[in-house]
């Protein structure tokens, strides 16, 4: 054997010995990185994973094609243990559900109303989720229906830009979150069917019981932007893999409606880490304020708020995002889940929350192991558009809808005509 055959034959040796190093991480991984995150735990940082041997000229596609395959494989035999293993652990009776406590304003604000109500049915929830599926398709797929980043691979996603994707491996499921459309909640349900969170060593199985501030925690949830450090070279074949093999879905609201309510969450409520961030910035920009109190209560007594002008006149000034990108509470969904390079299974929508819920639940075949919270009547409603832009300006309106069109447009909400006119 001469010394180029025992030079192919060690990388290869060693290219096969590496792949199966990763295979034991991610199944050791997906076994155990998620299900013992208890309360006050904190997490310890996985290493990144070493590159591997870069492979001759010509072998790359053969071997990321090959990975890909062995990575399917062993995803689809996997996931099937989780959805086993998880119908003896979950399958307990529901409990009742609890009611988190808010105070008055917070109600009032949010636009929480606990009680439980029917909304009226659609006589075909499957053919509306048909079309909205292929209203967004056929958007994505008309080259004359421009926006930034439509035409970018999922590939050229920045890893950072992925971090509102949350995985449950347990029952393959893949949730994109948009803050200010129930998010708290399916983070709960997420919370739930992963079992990434436990109450004294005891897996959350009501959604409400989990606490909000653990509910928002970026390290409570297996999230695509944490791939890489779990799986190194491997995390966007792997990633791939899972959207394939994942039911993905997302929900959505009437962009305009969204952004009233978070001004009003954000604003309107006594909030420092906003009021620090965002409030002192726009008072001192737009209202040309010079001296400001140093805390949000401060500011509210003093009656100093940042109008809904000054939040608008915010999103509209080019130097916003010269800074940094906008806050996830209004940045345009397309931004956030990328539904032109991510094929989701389920779009649902904040109008018809409660028969949505419902059909996805049946759909991911987790209806017997818990309910969605019962949902409440957001105040902030499409009718009370017209009050809140009243005092904007007639061109102000219009570059706004400009700005979150492209929502508007895959998403299938109607251009608010009597907005755009005088």
């Amino acid at each position: 054997m001469d010394t180029m055959t025992k030079s192919r034959f060690f990388r290869l040796w060693l290219v096969l010995g590496s792949v199966f190093m990763i295979l034991l991480i991610i199944v050791y991984w997906d076994n155990m990185g998620t299900a013992h995150l208890y309360l006050h735990t904190s997490l310890s940082r996985p290493h990144i994973l070493q590159p591997f041997p870069s492979p001759k000229p010509g072998d790359g596609k053969y071997f990321t094609a090959s990975i890909e395959e062995i990575l399917e494989k062993l995803l689809s035999a996997h996931a099937k243990q989780n959805i086993l293993l998880g119908r003896k652990v979950e399958q307990p009776s529901l409990l009742a559900s609890s009611k988190p406590v808010l105070s008055n304003m917070e109600e009032s604000v949010r636009g929480y109303d606990w009680s439980s109500h029917d909304a009226q049915q659609s006589p075909d929830p499957d053919r509306r989720q048909a079309e909205r599926r292929s209203v967004l398709r056929g958007f994505c797929a008309n080259a004359s229906f421009v926006f930034p980043a439509k035409e970018r691979s999922f590939d050229d996603i920045p890893n950072y830009e992925l971090n509102h994707l949350i995985v449950d491996d347990r029952h393959g499921v893949i949730y994109c979150y948009v803050p200010k459309v129930a998010c708290t909640n399916w983070k709960r349900v997420m919370i739930v069917l992963s079992q990434s969170l436990s109450d004294q060593g005891t897996p959350y199985r009501d959604p409400l019981d989990i606490p909000r501030e653990y509910v928002h925690n970026s390290s409570t949830h297996l999230t695509f932007n944490k791939f890489w450090r779990r799986y190194g070279k491997f995390s966007r074949h792997l990633m791939k893999v899972k959207l394939k093999k994942y039911t993905k879905f997302l929900f959505v609201r009437d962009p305009f409606v969204r952004l009233i309510s978070a001004f009003r969450s954000k604003f309107e409520l006594e909030n420092e880490e906003f009021y620090q961030k965002f409030a002192v910035p726009m008072l001192k920009r737009y209202s040309n304020h010079t001296s400001l109190p140093k805390s949000v209560s401060e500011a509210f007594s003093a009656g100093l708020r940042v109008s809904f002008a000054n939040f608008i006149q915010y999103l509209l000034d080019p130097h916003t995002e010269k800074l940094a990108p906008f806050n996830e509470h209004w940045r345009q969904v397309h931004r956030l889940c990328h539904p032109c390079q991510i094929d989701y299974d389920f779009v649902g929508k904040l109008e018809t929350l409660d028969q949505d819920a419902t059909q996805l639940l049946r759909l991911l075949k987790v209806d017997k192991l818990l309910q969605f919270p019962p949902s409440y009547r957001n105040r902030t409603a499409s009718s009370w558009e017209e009050g809140w832009f009243a005092k904007i300006p007639l061109a102000w309106r219009q570059q706004l809808y400009k700005l979150y069109e492209a929502d508007f447009v895959l998403f299938g909400y109607p251009k608010p005509e009597n907005l755009l006119r005088d």
